[in-house]
């Protein structure tokens, strides 16, 4: 089943989606070399307990803390700790996600640590993110969830090949539904499955994780002995970009984006909807 929200509902996402910026801007800062990730898992924390939310990542099935911190060749779920020290060319993938009032907010971005990213590495974060916003403007009533994907995959297959040969789109991890729960109905893939349809049409109160990972080589992973750090099976490091979106009359609303979205949906022609926080 997949959960319809109403505007009130959609309003306590928004809030929690806001607290979600604020982490990413606050990591965001923090993340240079010489930083623990377990110094970026402490500014998170002290973030939510300010604006008085909660982290739904700690705990969440065991999981050991409040942000997912991953660097370089690790594509998602790292485990922030004292011994990854973020070195000059590093990057890295923060997820973080934080409840108010038993509403869910979820987002990720990839920073870039000190100077001297080679131009593949740039390259890889921009496609990843920009795939992520062709998603986001897919998502519109009646369309249906498959259109989301095929908007993802065609964006990365049209971009000029890396260096390392192509794009890994990353197969065993995708987006999904959100709202009471931090993951729900549906799961969302990042590419097209003749396997899986066309997925549910897209309607109003219907709120998503849109969620592309793309590697620069590989799209297959394994998982750590810890059993949540996941990596590319060929060590190439990989890019993780993730908004939470609820679907509205008045058409998509970026609720993990301070400006709900409104400057990076401009170049696909969408307003989106008014920010129910005024």
């Amino acid at each position: 089943m997949v959960q319809i929200k109403t505007p009130e509902q959609i309003a306590k996402m928004r809030e929690a989606g806001l607290v979600v910026a604020a982490v990413h801007a606050a990591t965001r800062e923090a993340a240079v070399p010489g930083a623990t990730t377990k110094d970026l898992d402490e500014v998170a924390r002290k973030v939510i307990a300010e604006h008085g939310a909660t982290s739904n990542f700690l705990g969440y099935g065991g999981f050991p803390a409040t942000i997912c911190t991953s660097v370089n060749e690790v594509v998602v779920h790292g485990i922030p700790d004292d011994k990854t020290v973020l070195k000059d060319g590093d990057i890295i993938s923060i997820d973080a996600g934080a409840i108010v009032d038993g509403w869910h907010g979820d987002a990720a971005y990839t920073a870039f640590v000190g100077t001297g990213h080679a131009p593949e590495l740039v390259e890889l974060s921009r496609v990843t993110e920009e795939s992520m916003w062709a998603g986001i403007a897919a998502m519109k009533v009646n369309n249906r969830l498959v259109d989301i994907s095929k908007a993802i995959e065609s964006y990365i297959r049209r971009q000029p090949r890396p260096a390392t040969g192509k794009y890994g789109i990353i197969e065993d991890y995708g987006g999904h539904g959100i709202g009471t729960e931090m993951h729900m109905d549906p799961h969302l893939l990042n590419y097209v499955s003749r396997k899986r349809g066309k997925g549910i049409k897209l309607v109003p109160g219907v709120c998503l994780a849109i969620e592309p990972m793309v590697s620069l080589g590989t799209a297959k992973t394994e998982v750590l002995a810890d059993e949540w750090t996941v990596l590319t099976t060929d060590k190439t490091w990989s890019s993780h970009w993730e908004h939470s979106i609820a679907l509205t009359e008045q058409g998509p609303l970026v609720l993990t984006a301070p400006d709900c979205g409104r400057e990076r949906l401009a170049k696909y022609g969408i307003e989106p909807a008014p920010d129910p926080l005024g």
